[in-house]
C-alpha cells in the first residue's frame, strides 16, 4: 500500500482501534510528530550496532527481526501491523547499540516514533507503557517458542513450524522462498534445507514448486 493512499488522518483512525487504552490527543501527537513512510521489500530499517533514533510502528506489511552470529542468521520473530519492536524500544531507552536486525519481509507501511518524543508520550501518560509491556510479553513468548523449537525439535520438525509460521504472517500460500533464506533464518547449511525439504515432501506435508513452497497442514 503506498502512502499516498493513506493520510494521517487515516493513522490515526487506526491507531484508536490498535490502541483504544490510549488518550486521543496522545494519539494526534504520536502521528503529527512521526514520520509515515512506504518501504519496498527486504528493506534494512535496523543493523546490530546502530544507536536507535526511531522506533518503527507497522502500519501495514511486514517486518523480520534476526539476529546474526558468525554469517549465520536466526529469525526471533515478525513485527506485523499493530505492533512496533520491543527491542528497539529498550536499547532506545538505554541509549545502547542495537543487538538485532530488523528489515521489512515485505512491502511496508511504517508510522516512524522518535525516541525522544516517546520518552515524552511514557511521561504524558502511563498507558502508553501498556503498549510496550503488552509487546514485551508477546516478543518474550515468541522467544521462549524459538529456543524451545532449537533444543527439543528435530531440525525437520523446526523446518515444517517455521514454513507454517510464514504462511500465518504473509497470508499466502504457496510462499516463494528460496532454500537459502530459509536456511539463513534457521541457521543451518542450504544443502540440509534441501534435505529436510525433500524429506516434509515425501511425508505429505509439503509440496515444492519452481520456486515456491506450498504447505500442507497435518490432518489435512
Amino acid at each position: 500500500m503506498k502512502t499516498e493512499q493513506i493520510s494521517k488522518d487515516d493513522v490515526r483512525r487506526q491507531l484508536a482501534k490498535w490502541l483504544y487504552y490510549l488518550d486521543a490527543d496522545i494519539l494526534t501527537d504520536m502521528v503529527e510528530n512521526s514520520e509515515l513512510i512506504g518501504v519496498p521489500r527486504n528493506t534494512r530499517l535496523l543493523k546490530e550496532g546502530d544507536f536507535v533514533k526511531i522506533i518503527p510502528f507497522v502500519i501495514n506489511g511486514l517486518v523480520k527481526v534476526y539476529t546474526s552470529f558468525e554469517d549465520k542468521e536466526l529469525l526471533l520473530y515478525y513485527i506485523r501491523p499493530g505492533e512496533s519492536c520491543i527491542m528497539s524500544f529498550a536499547a532506545s531507552l538505554r541509549n545502547e547499540q542495537s543487538k538485532i536486525y530488523a528489515v521489512t519481509e515485505e512491502k511496508s507501511v511504517l508510522l516512524l516514533l522518535p525516541t525522544d518524543k516517546v520518552s515524552k508520550w511514557m511521561k504524558q501518560s502511563p498507558d502508553v507503557n501498556r503498549l510496550f509491556f503488552m509487546l514485551f510479553n508477546q516478543r518474550y513468548a515468541d522467544l521462549l517458542e524459538t529456543i524451545q523449537h532449537l533444543i527439543f525439535n528435530k531440525l525437520d520438525v523446526r523446518l515444517y513450524n517455521y514454513l507454517k509460521d510464514k504462511v500465518e504472517v504473509t497470508k499466502t500460500n504457496p510462499i516463494k522462498i528460496s532454500h537459502r533464506q530459509i536456511a539463513a533464518e534457521l541457521g543451518t547449511a542450504r544443502e540440509v534445507v534441501s534435505r529436510m525439504i525433500k524429506k516434509l515432501e515425501r511425508e505429505g506435508k509439503i509440496l515444492q514448486m519452481s520456486n515456491s513452497i506450498k504447505i500442507f497442514p497435518v490432518g489435512d
